[in-house]
């Protein structure tokens, strides 16, 4: 049976979703642009010394400090804007982003499936997290890179979800922003969407029949 035919039948019972981008409005330019003049300082340092490798490990468990301080020692003339990362961290995130939580409201509604959380976000910062966004006790479980060591797209990490909560990956539906996720995704046998807009995303399921 394909895919299609696993969708048209009905076949779907889990969604999981990517938190970062998707439900919740995280970017770093928002804390950046308090503190640097113009978008071009922004942007070089955030492909030149906050970068997203380096801020991947700690999604994968590197403590705060010990990601701050090598950077530091690195670029010494960035100390103030390093710091501001981890020091301001909550000035990254704007909020949640309103038309996804109404589509997770809306499949909630259905009655028809169970959702996850799988999320690449350290632990040092996701109780925050917890506290501040009312939908994220909505979900039936949730995977966190920072608590168990690894990160997407490392299939491992997509295996955690489907072990601990007895998810079958060809009945489940997974929505991510990086393109590097949905194909891990894929790799391992989820039905994946790319995360665009919350336009996008209801358009693409209600073409799956998921979503009126």
């Amino acid at each position: 049976m394909t895919k299609e035919d696993e969708l048209a039948k009905g076949h779907i019972d889990t969604i999981i979703f990517d938190l970062g981008a998707v439900l919740v409005d995280w970017n770093p330019r928002y804390l950046y642009r308090k503190i640097f003049s113009t978008e071009e300082e922004i942007t070089w340092f955030l492909e030149n010394v906050c970068t997203p490798e380096w801020n991947e490990k700690q999604d994968a468990g590197r403590s705060f400090a010990e990601a701050t301080e090598e950077l530091v020692s690195r670029f010494p003339e960035q100390e103030g804007a390093i710091r501001a990362w981890y020091g301001r961290w909550q000035e990254t995130i704007q909020g949640d982003i309103p038309g996804t939580v109404e589509v997770f409201r809306e499949l909630r509604a259905t009655g028809r499936f169970r959702f996850y959380a799988l999320t690449n976000w350290s632990e040092e910062t996701f109780p925050w997290a917890q506290q501040r966004f009312h939908f994220l006790q909505w979900f039936d479980g949730m995977v966190v890179s920072g608590v168990e060591k690894t990160r997407k797209p490392f299939p491992e990490f997509y295996r955690i979800l489907f072990d601990r909560y007895g998810v079958n990956p060809a009945q489940a539906v997974f929505i991510d922003d990086n393109m590097a996720n949905v194909t891990g995704g894929r790799a391992v046998g989820l039905h994946a969407i790319h995360f665009q807009s919350p336009e996008q995303l209801r358009h693409a399921l209600a073409e799956m029949s998921l979503l009126g």
